[in-house]
């Protein structure tokens, strides 16, 4: 997942993520060869050294040395005075604070960015912040966007510094080898890094987990219908999900051929984005029941969990996992449209349903011929 940040509104969007996602962090200090994970602090000690660090925390200081990269979303990231990262440095944090040295580049997102005169940066800045002050060495280009950016006497840049700013100062001992130019254009995309995978992969696996439950609770006996529909006909859900994957965008594209269809065609592209997500969701949920069933086990939630972490699993697969996932996408929008039609046409003919549906019920009356026969079991 790719993120940039560039003046105050983008810059405080990152800000405000990286407080919300620190109060999930459980405090303590954690130290190791190869740091990775969710955790409280990561302190690299003075005279240790670590391969990396890769982390959303609440704080990364670093003393001792780290031979590779430095990354993720913190409260703080500090590379000490008589700290070196040998690689560079990548994340998102309220406050980046360079003292020792960096080999390679740094590229943030952060509410205050310092550079301070014993720092030496190997490569090049890429910065988004509200205030940004240097007054190190950096080898390479600086592109800085910020509210307010000061140039001490001690900063020495080999390369250009490009800015953007609503407060610029340069003291006149600030040396800049390639010149200073003032670049509105930086504007979003400056501070561009990426997620760990590991933070990206967990962030899905949780938003479909949340989904499948608010789905689960608001429509029992219509979800457990959906999932016995599965079960009974894989084929004619997967080619309805092809169908509707295909056919949803060429009717939203003929609403917006008019005028006043644009205004309906934005709203529906959101709707059917978002039944595209219930879809994925629906079908995995699906797969998991049919799964627990086959082993003799029962559970609408134990199913949810079975098939949204097997997908999650499934879904890193190179290739394999990919046709899997996108497989189980068509079941589930397939057997939503089916099921969404047939509730619809059930409502119509006799109004709602009185009693829910139990989960053995859902397989039950997936196998009967029409929502009408399916409906009088469950009354």
């Amino acid at each position: 997942m790719r993120l940039s940040f560039g003046t105050a509104g983008h810059r405080g969007v990152a800000v405000v993520l990286v407080a919300i996602l620190l109060l999930s962090t459980v405090t303590g200090v954690a130290a190791a060869q190869s740091v990775q994970g969710a955790t409280g602090t990561i302190v690299v000690e003075e005279g240790q050294t670590v391969s990396s660090v890769n982390a959303l925390t609440g704080s990364i200081v670093v003393r001792g040395t780290v031979t590779g990269d430095v990354s993720g979303a913190a409260g703080t990231i500090h590379v000490a005075e008589g700290g070196r990262v040998e690689g560079s440095i990548s994340g998102a944090a309220g406050d980046v604070r360079i003292d020792g040295v960096v080999g390679g580049d740094v590229s943030a997102g952060s509410g205050n960015v310092q550079i301070t005169e014993t720092a030496t940066i190997g490569g090049d800045v890429n910065v988004g912040a509200e205030y940004v002050r240097i007054d190190g060495r950096i080898d390479g280009d600086v592109r800085v966007g910020a509210e307010t950016i000061v140039l001490g006497p001690n900063a020495e840049i080999g390369g250009e510094f490009r800015y953007d700013a609503a407060q610029f100062r340069q003291d006149p001992e600030a040396t800049v080898a390639g010149g200073v130019v003032e670049d509105s254009n930086l504007r979003g995309n400056v501070g561009a890094f990426t997620l760990p995978n590991w933070v990206t992969w967990g962030y899905g696996l949780l938003a479909n987990l949340l989904l499948g439950a608010i789905l689960l609770a608001l429509f029992p006996t219509f979800s457990t219908r959906l999932a016995g529909r599965v079960s009974e006909e894989p084929a004619k859900t997967g080619g309805v999900g092809l169908l509707t994957l295909v056919g949803g965008p060429i009717l939203l594209a003929l609403v917006a051929i008019t005028i006043i269809g644009i205004p309906l065609a934005i709203l529906g592209a959101i709707a059917f984005g978002l039944t595209i997500w219930a879809g994925a969701v629906y079908g995995q949920y699906a797969v998991g029941a049919w799964a627990i069933r086959r082993a003799g086990r029962d559970g609408r939630w134990l199913a949810l969990v079975v098939g949204i972490v097997g997908f999650a699993i499934l879904g890193a697969v190179p290739v394999l996992g990919g046709f899997l996932v996108f497989g189980a996408l068509l079941l589930g929008l397939g057997a939503l449209a089916l099921e969404l039609r047939d509730s619809f046409r059930t409502r119509r003919r006799s109004g709602p349903i009185d009693r829910q549906t139990t989960f053995d019920e859902s397989f039950i009356d997936s196998s009967m011929g029409s929502s009408t026969e399916r409906t009088t079991d469950t009354q």
